[in-house]
């Protein structure tokens, strides 16, 4: 997972010195963390979200094989012989019938069952693909009681054991050796986010992950054809960054869920940063797209099956800007 245990010391203005196992490093901004877990390992750029084939781009034209005729060939074959029997009848009477080319039957194409539902089959896994992008909130890890494990009763948490004290007195080293011992965000790698977690309230978690949609929402989507034949085709602008949208949303809800459920914290403050254009610049530039604070209360009043992420966290206190046909522009995070 590559956690990165560090402590940093302030140097005024936003400016600190993090010092960790690898050596020093310098951070800035206006929400720096004092200590912080880094969770970014195994973060990895793919074509496809592991199972799905969201990302499916190879496009093998196939065409269908030229097979038998259909029934219009035992047709032409019956008329042939209709033909024949009434010539031959006209012979008999002295009337013979002039002969006449026989036609051949116009050569149609096989249908290709088997690549037709090779190819549906394909359509469904793309379309599942993306409905796990949005449904990513619906999901989240298993409550821990931590009173019942400093009690005894362990069960699938044993391990945690030796924590719960020190989890329940509001220790934050505690803390970081839980999500240590846990990973309550390695599920959501495979969607190539990395992680960094910190805080210097027992009672708050501050949370920022890298949304990297270039490297997980598709552009374009599979069409197949009547023949069974896939044609890949760009989506929108519109349908494009609602789902970036979409993801980002339901993935800052679903981080929410797994951090209460893992530890007795009232408050997680959660910043998405993506890279996105800079007018001003003309470059692509990693800024926070979306900020929101979140509050352990509120977020037990959802519905999470009904819900619609966008609409959803935009009800908690949040900074976003997004637009239909550009996206999301750069925010102020909000503050703890």
């Amino acid at each position: 997972m590559g956690l990165n245990f560090r402590k940093s010391i302030s140097l005024g203005k936003g400016l600190k010195l993090n010092l960790s196992k690898s050596g020093p490093s310098v951070s800035f901004g206006k929400s720096g963390f004092r200590q912080s877990v880094n969770l970014k390992g195994q973060a990895r750029t793919t074509v496809g979200i592991p199972g799905t084939g969201i990302y499916y781009t190879k496009n093998t034209n196939v065409k269908n094989v030229v097979g038998a005729l259909t029934g219009k060939k035992d047709d032409a074959k019956g008329k042939k012989a209709a033909g024949k029997g009434a010539a031959e009848s006209k012979a008999a009477s002295g009337k013979a019938a002039p002969a006449k080319a026989a036609k051949a039957a116009p050569a149609a194409p096989a249908v290709n069952e088997e690549l037709i539902a090779k190819s549906k089959a394909q359509v469904e896994e793309f379309a599942a693909g993306i409905e796990a992008l949005k449904s990513v909130h619906k999901q989240s890890d298993g409550y821990i009681d931590w009173e019942a494990v400093a009690n005894g009763a362990v069960g699938q948490y044993k391990e945690l054991q030796p924590f719960a004290q020190s989890v329940l007195s509001g220790d934050i080293d505690a803390y970081f050796k839980v999500i240590a011992e846990v990973g309550p965000f390695d599920d959501l790698l495979e969607y190539g986010s990395g992680f960094e977690v910190g805080t210097d309230d027992p009672k708050m978690l501050e949370i920022e992950f890298q949304v990297k949609s270039d490297a997980i929402i598709p552009t374009q989507y599979p069409d197949m054809k009547a023949n069974g034949e896939i044609v890949m085709k760009d989506f929108s602008k519109t349908a494009y960054y609602e789902l970036v949208q979409d993801y980002v949303s339901s993935t800052m809800l679903r981080v929410a869920r797994d951090t209460f459920a893992l530890l007795p914290v009232q408050t997680v403050i959660i910043h998405a940063v993506d890279k996105v254009l800079n007018p001003a610049t003309g470059n692509d530039e990693e800024v926070t797209v979306c900020s929101a604070k979140i509050k352990r209360d509120a977020l037990a009043t959802l519905n999470f099956e009904r819900i619609d992420p966008s609409d959803c966290l935009e009800s908690f206190e949040s900074n976003v800007k997004f637009r239909k046909t550009a996206g999301y522009a750069p925010v102020d995070r909000v503050l703890a």
